[in-house]
């Protein structure tokens, strides 16, 4: 973990870089991106749940008020808001509940993901969440359209449960909304501490190569020169033939 939080709001201001991609809600009504998309976290870890369970009631009140099935004992609920029409359409039904059940498993998954990504400040880690959430508010926008159209509206039960669906989604929408916001700050810190990193370490190239060659270029003003050593012996030396004559003389 890092020592020092990322602070997304704080380098925006900052920072005038023209790769900076403006996100698409700057906060979350109340509170900022990083505290909404946690808040968003938790909601679709409830949505989630609550789908599971809807998901499974609906399976079970179609299965048990199946037309020309024989049950004996006492149910606490009355079936009489179940579909009970065309075989294909009730078939359908029993489908649309058990996809919806399906894709609420990933959801809940990539939720939990979702807030150990946001603890970490990893956008790599908001990714599955925001594939999962789209999948699943696109799915549940067209599985409850069709749901009101094909079920009776005159149960409370009917009309209860689209004005719920009706409110996720709005609510799955404006969290999506808030997540990849933040997952667009996120990634765009990322991007400038790689480009900060790649010129920190281009200058750290640039000079040592720089002092190796004035380390080289001192090396060689430094050397002495052997020539003028042994010119200077040369001449110091004295000659025996001259000493010789010089006796003589």
């Amino acid at each position: 973990m890092q020592s020092i939080g990322r602070s997304t709001r704080s380098i925006s201001t900052r920072s005038s870089h023209k790769s900076w991609k403006r996100p698409l809600v700057s906060d979350a009504l109340f509170t900022d991106l990083q505290n909404g998309s946690y808040i968003a976290a938790l909601y679709s870890i409830v949505v989630s749940i609550f789908c599971i369970a809807h998901s499974i009631f609906d399976t079970y009140c179609l299965v048990e008020a199946e037309p020309g099935a024989t049950h004996y004992g006492y149910y606490p609920i009355s079936f009489d808001f179940v579909y009970a029409g065309n075989a294909h359409v009730r078939s359908s039904l029993i489908a649309v509940a058990i996809i919806s059940l399906l894709l609420s498993f990933p959801l809940l998954v990539s939720s939990v993901v979702l807030l150990v990504g946001l603890r970490r400040e990893r956008e790599q880690r908001l990714e599955p969440w925001l594939i999962c959430m789209a999948l699943f508010v696109i799915w549940r926008l067209v599985s409850f359209v069709y749901w009101s159209v094909v079920n009776d509206m005159m149960f409370s039960y009917h009309i209860t449960i689209v004005v719920l669906w009706v409110l996720i989604t709005i609510v799955n929408v404006f969290s999506w909304v808030v997540v990849y916001s933040n997952y667009q700050e996120l990634s765009d810190i990322t991007r400038l501490e790689d480009m900060a990193k790649l010129k920190m370490g281009t200058m750290s190239s640039l000079n040592m190569s720089h002092g190796s060659h004035h380390q080289s270029i001192h090396s060689m003003h430094s050397m002495p020169s052997h020539g003028g050593s042994h010119a200077g012996s040369h001449a110091t030396t004295p000659s025996p033939h001259a000493s010789r004559s010089t006796a003589i003389m």
